[in-house]
């Protein structure tokens, strides 16, 4: 339940959770507060760290924890590798074909103002690679796979010259990254220069995905007891800051590159997170309060692609404007309850949407 309860945390910012926590802190009168939020509820402009960068790459490691559990379920039905194989494939064609269609709708055909990188199609990449990774791997292999990813990424991003700009320039539009995007994707990049889910830096988010499955791995170790197995993560979490902070330094901590110190310490805020919902929830169990999550994350990706089509702020607005008195700036957010309260149907329903 924790894995479900964590992934509708994630995208519970996605739908419109900041609006929500900021129109409350107003409320209730902690407007010393909102600027600091606000800022969290940011992206940096380049370098740098803010709790809005961790969701991305949260919803990439949780990928990764799901899978050995959703491989091991179809593996005792006696589903061969061949058929886990085609639903690998199957699972990442459509992400990236949704993540298409959400970038530039259905009926635009112009090939050249297309924008092919996309949040879904990063994710159905590390998907892929990442589930390869681990049918072909053992642990510490996949923990191989992972440093080379990382140090060779790093490598390839200090010392691999860039034409006008050289090597090591780590400033927007003159990384390796940004060229080998410029040069190779097709249609238009997100900056025109530059693309935040281009392809080069897909390759460290593969990692990110792969730390996801060592930890889902170690959650379904049947030897090891909850308590110790929450300990574990924590200390995990511990390590990957402590690393990410140190390679800051030298490789700074950035979103738009998915840096490999950016890799390391939002691995370590999402090991946190999981060892402590898996701790309070799984192992202590208290689940009634996650349930609000719970319902999000059992269909996370509906509610991701659904947003783009339908204006539930309208329908929300629609709905209460005339009802039960509400402070406006709650009113605002009545978007967010409408998402829920759809997702909740389904919930009850017993619809869960899988790829």
């Amino acid at each position: 339940m924790s894995l479900d309860a964590l992934r509708g945390f994630d995208m519970f910012w996605i739908i419109g959770g900041s609006g929500l926590v900021l129109s409350l802190a107003h409320v209730l009168g902690f407007d010393a507060y909102v600027p600091w939020l606000r800022d969290q509820f940011t992206h940096p402009m380049w370098n740098g760290f803010t709790f809005y960068d961790l969701i991305f790459p949260l919803f990439v490691f949780l990928v990764g924890v799901a899978m050995p559990f959703s491989f091991s379920k179809h593996l005792a039905r006696g589903e061969g590798r061949g058929h886990l194989y085609w639903r690998i494939c199957r699972r990442t064609v459509l992400l990236v074909l949704l993540g298409i269609i959400c970038n530039n709708g259905v009926l635009k055909t112009s090939f050249a103002d297309q924008r092919f990188p996309s949040v879904l199609g990063r994710i159905g990449l590390c998907y892929f690679f990442a589930a390869l990774i681990m049918l072909h791997s053992s642990a510490r292999g996949r923990l191989a796979w992972i440093l080379v990813l990382l140090l060779g990424y790093w490598a390839a991003m200090t010392w691999i010259p860039v034409p006008k700009f050289g090597a090591g320039n780590l400033t927007p539009g003159a990384t390796l990254a940004d060229y080998i995007d410029r040069t190779v994707m097709p249609g238009k990049l997100y900056l025109g220069v530059r693309d935040p889910e281009g392809l080069f830096s897909t390759i460290p988010a593969i990692a990110t995905a792969l730390i996801g499955v060592l930890a889902g791995q170690w959650l379904r170790e049947s030897r090891r007891n909850g308590h110790v197995k929450a300990a574990a993560l924590l200390v995990a979490a511990g390590l990957c800051l402590a690393l990410g902070y140190f390679w800051d330094r030298s490789f700074p901590i950035n979103k738009n590159l998915w840096s490999s110190s950016f890799v390391l310490w939002t691995a370590g805020w999402s090991l946190l997170l999981l060892g402590l919902f898996y701790l309070v929830i799984d192992v202590w169990g208290w689940k009634s309060w996650a349930f609000v999550f719970v319902v999000i994350g059992a269909n996370a990706i509906t509610i991701y692609v659904a947003q783009q089509w339908i204006d539930f702020d309208a329908l929300g607005q629609l709905l209460f404007a005339h009802h039960a008195p509400l402070h406006r700036s709650l009113l605002n957010n009545a978007g967010l309850l409408m998402k829920w309260f759809s997702l909740y149907i389904l919930y009850r329903q017993r619809i869960f949407l899988r790829l």
